[in-house]
């Protein structure tokens, strides 16, 4: 499956919604950080980015039942991690409350919400679109 900046924004919001992923807070410019795996027009994963200087937040890793296992959510996310490191980021957050694993198993480590960096707490995403119960895990991009 190919990997492709700028996935249709429709799209995007319909596979999150499909994944039960949040997404009420994205407007088009957030869209300018999001990719797609598989045909421009239908992308059947996608995963997005927000950029706060040295911080970034992954987002929304949305994977179509009918292509997971196949290898596009890891793909999506070296993408987005090299992507977010070359504008600058050095620690990557996200919040899951069902992908940990899948996260650990991609070099993400868990952590408490208070060492989470204010840029990211001041989300909408970390501050109220997420439950207070989702894991918070970070990767360390630089070096």
């Amino acid at each position: 499956m190919r990997i492709h900046p700028h996935p249709p924004a429709a799209k995007v919001k319909q596979l999150l919604a499909a994944c039960k992923l949040p997404g009420a807070d994205l407007e088009d410019e957030h869209f300018e950080h999001f990719f797609g795996c598989g045909e421009q027009a239908d992308p059947k994963g996608v995963v997005g980015v927000e950029l706060h200087g040295k911080f970034g937040l992954l987002r929304s890793l949305a994977v179509d039942q009918t292509a997971r296992r196949r290898g596009c959510g890891k793909r999506l996310v070296k993408e987005v991690e090299q992507y977010a490191a070359g504008r600058g980021v050095q620690s990557l957050y996200l919040l899951t409350t069902t992908a940990e694993d899948f996260f650990a198993a991609l070099g993400y480590r868990r952590v408490e919400r208070a060492q989470v960096p204010e840029a990211i707490r001041n989300t909408q995403e970390f501050s109220s679109l997420c439950p207070a119960s989702s894991s918070v895990m970070v990767k360390d991009l630089a070096g």
